[in-house]
C-alpha cells in the first residue's frame, strides 16, 4: 500500500491486517531508525492493536539507510511470512523502497573517488547547486529525491557519472510485481491533504518533537547522514543552531512535507499498476477487501 504522507495508510494497514490474517512491512525510510518516533508519525504500540510491524526500530539514527540493505531485508520477511501462511502488507510513502521489493530494482557498483568529489562539493557549496544538476542531468530521479537530501543526490549523480547513463535508467520499467502484489494506493484531495498535514506536524511540535530531536542528539544524530535529513528533525536541529524558533521551524516543516507530498504524487501516479482509492471514504477497508476479493 503506498500514497503519500498523512493519507492515512498505517491504520488501513492494521484494519487490512485483522481482516486478512497478516503482517506489516515497513516501506517508510525513516521509520527504520530508532527513536524516530513524534517526527515521522510511527505507529504506537497501541495503534498496531496487535498486529506484528517489521522493519520498523532496526537502525540506529547514525547509520545510513541503504536501499540494497532494505531490499533484502524486506523480501526475507516478506517470503518468511508467505512460507508461514500470513500475508505480508508492505506499507509505506518511500516509492523506491516499495520499488526495490516488487520489482527486479539492481544497484549499480560505487566509485569511492567520484563519491568523495561530490561529497566534497556539496559540503562547499551546498546541496542547492548538486540537486540543479541533477535535475538537469536526470529529471526523472530529481522527482523523486528531496533537495535536501544530499545522500542520495550524491549517489545519483555518482551513478550517472560512472555510467554514463541517468539514474532514473537503473529503475526498472513496472511489469508484474513480485509475490503478485496487489497495488492500493491512498491519496486525497490536495487541499485536505495540506490542512492534514499542517495538523500533523502542529501535533508533532506540541507532542515533543523538539525534545525528541534533543535527545537524538545525544545519540549522534547529526552524524547520520540520511536521519539528521528528515522532515522535521532538520528543522529542528537548526533551530537548535540558530535562534531556537521553533514556531519557525514547524512552519518550514509543514511546508517542505507539502512539498514532498507533491513529489511522492509524482512519483507513483507513474505506475499505472497502482489501484487508487480516496484516504477520506468511509468504509475504505471494505473496498480495499472488495478489489483484493476480485
Amino acid at each position: 500500500m503506498v500514497g503519500p504522507t498523512a493519507t492515512g495508510k498505517s491504520d488501513l494497514a492494521v484494519a487490512l491486517a485483522l481482516a486478512l490474517g497478516g503482517e506489516v512491512v515497513n516501506a517508510d525510510a525513516m521509520q527504520l531508525y530508532r527513536g524516530m518516533d513524534i517526527g515521522t508519525a510511527k505507529i504506537s504500540h497501541d495503534e498496531t492493536r496487535g498486529v506484528p510491524h517489521h522493519l520498523l526500530d532496526v537502525l540506529d539514527v547514525t547509520e545510513t539507510a541503504s536501499v540494497a540493505a532494505y531490499q533484502r531485508d524486506a523480501r526475507e520477511r516478506i517470503e518468511a511470512l508467505l512460507a508461514s501462511g500470513r500475508v505480508p502488507i508492505l506499507v509505506g510513502g518511500s516509492g523506491l523502497y516499495v520499488q526495490a521489493v516488487v520489482d527486479d530494482l539492481r544497484f549499480p557498483g560505487t566509485d569511492p573517488e567520484v563519491r568523495a568529489r561530490l561529497d566534497a562539493e556539496a559540503a562547499e557549496g551546498g546541496v542547492e547547486s548538486l540537486y540543479r544538476r541533477l535535475t538537469t542531468l536526470d529529471p526523472a530521479a530529481a522527482t523523486a529525491i528531496l533537495p535536501s537530501n544530499v545522500r542520495r543526490i550524491v549517489r545519483a549523480l555518482e551513478v550517472i557519472e560512472i555510467t554514463g547513463q541517468p539514474f532514473s535508467a537503473n529503475l526498472p520499467k513496472p511489469g508484474p510485481a513480485r509475490y503478485d502484489t496487489v497495488m492500493i494506493g491512498i491519496d486525497r484531495a490536495v487541499g485536505e491533504l495540506d490542512a492534514r498535514v499542517d495538523l500533523r506536524v502542529e501535533r508533532m511540535f506540541a507532542g515533543g518533537l523538539v525534545d525528541e530531536v534533543s535527545a537524538l542528539t545525544e545519540r549522534g544524530l547529526r552524524r547520520g547522514k540520511t536521519a539528521s535529513r528528515a522532515l522535521g528533525y532538520q528543522q529542528v536541529l537548526a533551530a537548535m543552531d540558530t535562534d531556537l524558533d521553533f514556531e519557525a521551524a514547524a512552519a518550514a516543516t509543514a511546508q517542505a512535507t507539502r512539498r514532498f507530498v507533491r513529489k511522492q504524487r509524482a512519483w507513483f501516479k507513474r505506475d499505472n499498476r497502482i489501484h487508487w482509492l480516496d484516504g477520506g471514504e468511509e468504509h475504505l477497508a471494505d473496498s480495499v477487501l472488495s478489489l483484493l476479493a476480485k
